[in-house]
């Protein structure tokens, strides 16, 4: 199985509940009935993630507003997405943005998408997280690399993504060493493309890998034409199935 790369405890843990990150649905108004589906009993999920305009947009949106107040109200930690730009964009644009999920939305953190991983990058980023944390008390802060990066991250986030691709690459991927040293709840893998059929290696894969959060979803990027979380899976009932009996070993 070319997924298990460690015998060290923690590394094949398979005793973390498993739960759902949303990373970035359609606006409310393109996916009404999805957005509403969220906030319903049952969804093991972890946090979702609102994404007005690449962003907070440039002035409230009502019905942004009303989707992200009935996910609260269900108990739903709602993110909001800030476009890190792999160490691009200047640390103002990105906490002027912040504030502005803040003040609209009253989210509960941010996640820091295209965030660099290597180990230069670090410093500025851990300046970032620290103002954004001014935000707000309690701020859930995931770090959106879409790789293992330089370990030192880890001590900023609260969660990493450290795995974010299609399925084809997913299979055959690998935790890094140090991973291990964390726990599961540390680590957040988001893949597309993942047919029904390999849904249950998929999850093992995540277990074993030591990533609790995860979304797995059957639609693709159609050559990175599409984006691909922004409709739920086809299998959406049945991944919170498996999450809520568990997987079997």
């Amino acid at each position: 199985m070319p997924y298990l790369t460690s015998t060290t405890t923690g590394t094949a843990s398979t005793d973390v509940g498993t739960g759902l990150a949303v990373p970035g649905l359609a606006h409310p108004l393109l996916a009404p009935a999805e957005w509403a589906g969220l906030a319903s009993p049952g969804a093991p999920l972890h946090w979702v993630v609102l994404d007005i305009a690449d962003g907070p947009g440039t002035q409230p949106d009502p019905h942004c507003l009303e989707a992200a107040g009935r996910l609260r109200n269900a108990g739903v930690r709602v993110l909001g997405r800030l476009d890190g730009a792999y160490g691009q964009r200047p640390s103002g644009g990105l906490v002027l943005d912040a504030r502005r999920y803040a003040d609209w939305y009253l989210v509960d953190g941010f996640l820091l998408d295209h965030c660099p991983a290597d180990r230069s990058r670090l410093p500025e980023v851990r300046r970032t997280v620290a103002t954004l944390r001014t935000l707000r008390d309690d701020a859930h802060i995931v770090l959106g690399h879409g790789t293992h990066p330089y370990p030192g991250y880890a001590e900023s986030a609260d969660q990493m993504v450290t795995f974010s691709g299609a399925w084809s690459h997913y299979r055959w991927s690998r935790a890094a060493e140090w991973s291990a040293d964390y726990p599961p709840e540390r680590f957040c893998h988001l893949v597309h493309g993942v047919p029904r059929g390999h849904l249950e290696e998929a999850l093992r894969i995540a277990r074993w890998q030591g990533a609790a959060t995860i979304y797995f979803t059957d639609r693709t990027d159609r050559g990175g034409w599409a984006d691909p979380w922004e409709t739920m899976p086809g299998y959406w009932d049945d991944i919170v199935s498996r999450l809520g009996m568990g997987v079997s070993e």
